[in-house]
């Protein structure tokens, strides 16, 4: 995640996409994320932990009706960065972590847990398809039991490293829950390894945002597995050990060989100063974020952010505007019932407030070398990545190719964005924006119905390439309508984000 649905409740608790375990993951920021483990100092100081937040954020009431105007154009912002050099670091002396409050982080590597007696060699070989059998069938067992696995498997690490314990969000309520889905996402996953690379070398480049190590992940694996034998059962011998073994091996040499390759290229995290805050609605901001150097990303994806307000709680937002030349960043976020990081976004970020950001993920992006026709269908603040897709096949001048954009809404007061396509619609003879509007209420010569299956009305759609954006259960309902309006499989693009990251 990542990229926007709902909040999951607070702890009472914040629904955090926060530091997640080099384990396998499912899609998301996408991600669309699992645990960050920092290196064990010679001499380990037990941190405080701090004390569960009881509520969401107190924020100021809506300054509603209107949108906020825009600032002058006078009140130019410069950057916070070129006083400060040297902030974007992590590591000793990072005063970022500091003022953010987060431990820094010693140097070295932690030291491994001991390993149970087991054959390496035999470990060290790739999974075979009985292992991949042994291991859904042991999750099988040990999916009822989800809640008491995951909480033993995160007791093991703190209580091995109690040092880590500050770099988690205060509630692990969500944090619990994410791991099992990845863990059962990556075995449904197993017969397409291809498939399973791709997403595990952009967890591992995302993981580096947390301060995630190399010699991080033996200490995880051997909790997962001490986790997994206490809660399989009679479905754990030391051949479904071995299998885990082998699974893992080859899981986190791939995240561990992304995220060195990244680390030649890129920083592993990025600070954005807020510079512009446009209220659109009474819970939709436009955000536009000035990162402190180059950032690179895709139309169509997203990234994860944190708030100074709630450290080590990210969450994803998609990007809402093609890669602009003055490499300023737009964001389009809607405050959600309980949503931690969304109302702070919404309420009470301002101009001059500084953002920390993940690197891009997601592939929802465009393949200009097909040269096929586009099918877009964005619901809510889910329009932000399909407005960037509109910016980026503009930007390259394809004329030949159309592009029909579905833009749906509650209320046609929701329709925050639909006089932008319009003006986009009215320069591009290619593209065609059709409002539609779900609830009651006036129209405003809208269509009317629930999104997905105003699309299938228009079909069919053989031979399209489809983007879908919006909530999951828009998606998911969108994906079953496309498919049997023609739409074939392998050019069915989203990304789950909310799955991984709500709010």
């Amino acid at each position: 995640m990542p990229l926007d649905p709902p909040d999951l409740p607070p702890p009472a608790a914040p629904e955090a996409p926060t530091a997640v375990l080099p384990v396998l993951t499912a899609p998301s920021d996408p991600g669309p994320p699992t645990a960050v483990l920092p290196p064990v100092a010679a001499e380990p100081v037990r941190p405080a932990v701090p004390e569960p937040p009881a509520r969401p954020p107190v924020v100021p009431a809506p300054s509603y009706p209107a949108a906020v105007a825009a600032p002058p154009a006078a009140a130019a912002f410069q950057p916070l960065f070129t006083d400060a050099p040297g902030l974007n670091w992590a590591g000793p002396g990072d005063s970022w972590s500091q003022a953010w409050a987060v431990q820094t982080l010693a140097e070295g590597r932690p030291a491994a847990l001991p390993d149970p007696a087991h054959n390496h060699s035999a470990a060290e070989l790739p999974p075979t398809a009985r292992d991949v059998e042994l291991i859904r069938a042991s999750l099988a067992v040990v999916e009822p039991l989800a809640d008491r696995a995951t909480a033993h498997f995160y007791a093991l690490i703190f209580l091995h490293h109690p040092e880590v314990r500050a770099l988690f969000p205060a509630a692990m309520d969500v944090q619990r829950d994410r791991l099992f889905r990845a863990l059962l996402a990556a075995a449904r996953s197993a017969d397409d390894p291809e498939g399973l690379r791709v997403y595990l070398s952009g967890l591992g480049r995302g993981h580096r945002r947390y301060g995630t190590l190399t010699g991080h992940y033996g200490p995880v694996g051997e909790c997962l597995v001490q986790a997994l034998a206490r809660y399989a059962g009679g479905r754990w011998d030391a051949e479904t050990e071995l299998a885990w073994r082998r699974v893992y091996r080859l899981v986190s040499s791939i995240m561990i060989e992304a995220a060195e390759e990244a680390a030649r290229t890129s920083p592993p995290w990025w600070q954005g100063e807020v510079v512009r805050h446009e209220r659109r609605t009474r819970d939709v901001a436009v955000i536009t974020v000035r990162p402190d150097q180059a950032y690179p990303y895709r139309a169509g994806q997203y990234t994860s952010l944190e708030t100074p307000w709630w450290p080590r709680v990210w969450r994803h937002f998609s990007f809402a505007s093609a890669p602009r030349p003055d490499g300023l960043l737009t964001f389009h976020v809607k405050a959600v019932q309980a949503g931690w990081v969304s109302n702070a976004l919404v309420h009470r970020a301002a101009p001059g407030d500084v953002l920390r950001l993940g690197p891009a993920a997601g592939s929802m992006t465009v393949d200009h070398g097909a040269g096929a026709d586009l099918l877009c269908l964005g619901g809510g603040t889910g329009i932000a990545p399909i407005r960037a897709l509109v910016e980026e096949v503009a930007e390259r001048g394809t004329p030949v190719r159309s592009m029909d954009v579905f833009y749906g809404a509650r209320r046609a007061a929701d329709l925050y964005e639909l006089d932008g396509l319009e003006e986009l619609a009215r320069r591009h003879p290619w593209l065609t924006v059709r409002p539609v509007l779900s609830g009651s209420g006036p129209s405003g010569g809208a269509m009317t119905g629930e999104l997905p299956e105003v699309v299938g009305r228009f079909g069919p759609w053989t031979g399209r390439q489809a983007f879908l954006s919006g909530p999951p259960a828009m998606v998911r309902r969108g994906v079953g309508v496309l498919l049997r309006s023609g739409v074939a499989a392998e050019w069915i693009r989203h990304d789950l984000v909310g799955d991984l990251a709500a709010g």
